[in-house]
């Protein structure tokens, strides 16, 4: 017989997740957190000229979480969005999704032997109007791989949906040699900090074992 699986949160209040993302899904599964998911438009922003990183993924955080209010009136609780991207810290260019191969292949060859950094902002709109914003880094760090073995990951169509060229999460995890800060954020969702940010936001609370 399996064991019941226990979970250490609970929602106080109505959550809602505006993310197509499964990993984020995940994330919020996992605490216990029964979240309704909203659609909406792609409504992702490009980076203005001179923009700094974490500005800009803070941006395109808010502009997800006022996209899908704008498209989800009547919503009773709160709304959480995120975005995640790869940056190249000495020249603070963004390494986006790649839209093909070749472009897949192109992103890990400059991530190799090298490192880099993640960067997930959160925009958590609240039922007064009041909106958090946070944002966290990690940096990673590739092992130094031959074109042949970044060819087969490429190959594999797993690198396609992912900023950067890989999911640290999934396949892309043999490339990383280690990581300075939290893993998931590199995956796509601070869990710890959002953690602290919905606890003192009253929309979760810890469940005690016996409750």
């Amino acid at each position: 017989m399996s064991k019941a699986m226990f979970h250490p949160f609970r929602l106080i209040r109505k959550l809602y997740l505006a993310s197509s993302s499964p990993r984020r899904r995940v994330f919020l599964s996992g605490l216990g957190l029964n979240y309704q998911t909203l659609t909406y438009s792609n409504c992702e922003p490009k980076p203005d000229p001179g923009e700094e990183p974490a500005d800009y993924v803070r941006r395109a955080a808010r502009a997800k979480a006022e996209q899908a209010l704008a498209e989800n009136p009547g919503m009773d609780g709160a709304l959480l969005a995120a975005d995640t991207i790869v940056v190249l810290p000495e020249n603070g260019r963004i390494l986006g999704k790649p839209a093909s191969h070749g472009q897949a292949f192109a992103m890990l060859r400059t991530l190799s032997g090298r490192g880099h950094s993640v960067l997930t902002a959160c925009c958590l709109h609240l039922e007064n109007g009041r909106s958090i914003e946070f944002c966290d880094l990690t940096n990673v760090y590739f092992s130094n791989w031959p074109d042949r073995v970044l060819s087969a990951y490429v190959k594999s169509g797993n690198p396609l949906d992912k900023a950067g060229a890989y999911g640290i999460q999934e396949q892309g995890s043999f490339l990383v040699e280690r990581i300075e800060g939290s893993w998931s954020t590199v995956v796509g969702l601070p869990v710890s900090l959002l953690v602290k940010v919905l606890l003192e936001q009253n929309i979760i609370e810890p469940v005690t074992s016996g409750e």
